[in-house]
């Protein structure tokens, strides 16, 4: 697998148009692979004052196009990802940070297919995430990470279907506890919102290497 760097213009109005929709990223995303359609997953994260887009995939893009329509740059940073996959290790601790669409389901009536609510308040945002812990190969405790951003997204589909979902970033450290487990959240994602820049988790060493 691969893990790619891409920074984002956003003085340029495609790109802030881009990011209003996450629909369009998303597709833009795609036509930078050739082949079958594969789920990409994918996350936009500030750093030094710049956005950049980071994208894990199974093969390497091709961002030549992607780069003429959102960024000011023609290069991007691609990196092999399965060194990173190897080297994770149960009872190791990692920093983490994770965009992530926390949600619910309820039903009225058992047996009955739910409808899906968002977790707005940080209370039950952070309880989403502890509960997904175990299941996912990792550990939390309640003071070993913190909800940094929560923003709502509403934007249009093709075939004018409004979406609406709420995005949250979490950061702090974990444990491993299952290798296995671990390593399919880290190439498969968490939540619900793949396709729109949620779910991705990414981790590194406490010590930042």
């Amino acid at each position: 697998m691969y893990l790619t760097r891409v920074a984002l213009d956003t003085a340029n109005r495609r790109t802030m148009k881009a990011l209003a929709s996450p629909s369009i990223l998303h597709g833009a995303l795609e036509s930078s692979f050739s082949g079958e359609r594969k789920r990409d997953l994918w996350r936009l994260d500030n750093l030094n004052g710049r956005l950049y887009m980071l994208i894990l995939s199974e093969d390497k893009p091709d961002l030549t196009e992607f780069c003429t329509q959102f960024s000011c740059e023609s290069k991007w940073e691609t990196a092999d990802y399965d060194k990173l996959l190897s080297g994770i290790k149960s009872g190791t601790c990692r920093r983490f940070r994770l965009t992530a669409n926390p949600t619910v389901s309820v039903s009225k009536n058992k047996g009955e297919r739910g409808k899906v609510f968002a977790h707005i308040t940080t209370e039950h945002q952070r309880e989403w995430l502890m509960n997904k812990s175990s299941a996912n190969g990792f550990m939390l405790t309640e003071d070993s990470f913190d909800v940094v951003q929560s923003k709502w997204k509403q934007f249009y589909k093709t075939g004018s279907k409004c979406v609406t979902l709420l995005s949250v970033t979490y950061e702090g450290v974990l444990e491993i506890t299952d290798e296995e487990l671990f390593r399919k959240a880290l190439m498969n994602g968490i939540g619900r919102g793949k396709a729109y820049g949620m779910g991705l988790l990414t981790v590194m060493n406490i010590g930042g290497g």
